[in-house]
């Protein structure tokens, strides 16, 4: 069973019962469900996955004070701890009377403070560009299960996609790695024979391009033990990146081969295909035109390109790397 599954089962045999006889005056205000930290939030946990952190329990999201007291927080902390300790075979870990960060209750204004920075979500352009994604991607990600009152909703709402001119900054700024590193420093760096640093070359390309097709597909990019699974689910150049050979094969390939002469040219190859495709991308999304310098896309132009077209002249001006 994957782990939202658990929960959710969870909570339906054993949570939803114990909040509404326990609680009737306080569930209208309270979102109940699983989001932040782990891989099953994302739907990514396999049998590997249960041997930590892996449990039936859930969050209970709370307003701030003036909705639900402390009292009635600690009461809702001990309710929650004496619960049943193991379903389907799953036991839930030795927690203190007032649960745990992971699951339990959380006041929401915690919860979003720990992961944006600001306790009602709400965020400036500046901040936006400052806050990783897999944060963003855990606030967003997972499962509510009940919110009658919105508060919890209407955070992941807001928080579900970056406003436009954070998305072009933070994809110039991997447009100029990718060219940077793949296009240009690492053959250079093979001629110099510094195998190693053209191996730290490649890995630059290889995360940047992971990065911009989760940017062109307005989505947030996990945690890096995860962002190939991701990836994989992603559309690229019209198809699947996951597919046979597709995006996701290709970059793999690229840092898990050698770095020798009969790989040289093989990954050169590659490297211009990906960033032909990016350019093609780039313009079906509306981002930029087709740069092309010496009949190859030009990746670096096209980072600038898309720098460029920021709204925001404040934003605009920061320097393009930013993000990274």
């Amino acid at each position: 069973m994957k782990g939202l599954e658990l929960s959710r089962a969870y909570y339906e045999a054993y949570g939803k019962d114990m909040l509404k006889e326990k609680f009737p005056e306080v569930f209208e205000k309270i979102a109940t469900g699983v989001a932040g930290s782990g891989s099953e939030c994302l739907g990514y946990d396999d049998a590997v996955s249960a041997d930590h952190d892996f449990d039936p329990g859930f969050c209970i999201f709370l307003p701030g004070e003036e909705a639900i007291d402390r009292r009635t927080a600690f009461l809702l902390e001990r309710a929650y701890h004496d619960l049943p300790s193991e379903f389907e075979g799953y036991k839930r870990p030795m927690l203190s009377p007032v649960g745990g960060n992971r699951r339990g209750v959380i006041r929401l204004s915690d919860f979003l403070t720990e992961h944006t920075g600001s306790a009602d979500g709400i965020l400036t352009l500046e901040t936006w560009l400052t806050i990783p994604e897999q944060y963003l991607l855990e606030v967003t990600g997972g499962e509510v299960f009940s919110d009658p009152s919105g508060i919890f909703t209407s955070a992941r709402e807001y928080l579900s996609a970056m406003p436009e001119d954070v998305v072009k900054k933070r994809l110039a700024g991997q447009l100029l790695l990718m060219g940077q590193a793949g296009q240009y420093n690492y053959d250079r760096c093979l001629r110099h024979g510094e195998r190693a640093a053209a191996q730290l070359a490649m890995n630059e390309f290889v995360q940047a391009a992971v990065h911009t097709a989760y940017l062109l597909n307005r989505t947030y990019m996990p945690y890096y033990k995860w962002c190939f699974r991701g990836l994989r689910t992603l559309v690229w150049n019209g198809e699947a990146a996951g597919i046979d050979g597709g995006l996701s094969d290709r970059l793999e390939m690229l840092i898990t081969t050698p770095n020798d002469e009969a790989y040289r040219a093989v990954k050169s190859e590659t490297v211009e295909e990906i960033a032909r495709e990016t350019g093609e991308m780039l313009k079906e999304c509306g981002f930029a035109d087709l740069p092309l310098k010496d009949g190859r896309t030009d990746l670096e132009r096209a980072a600038y390109a898309v720098n460029d077209s920021i709204a925001d002249g404040e934003i605009r001006n920061l320097h393009i790397l930013c993000t990274v």
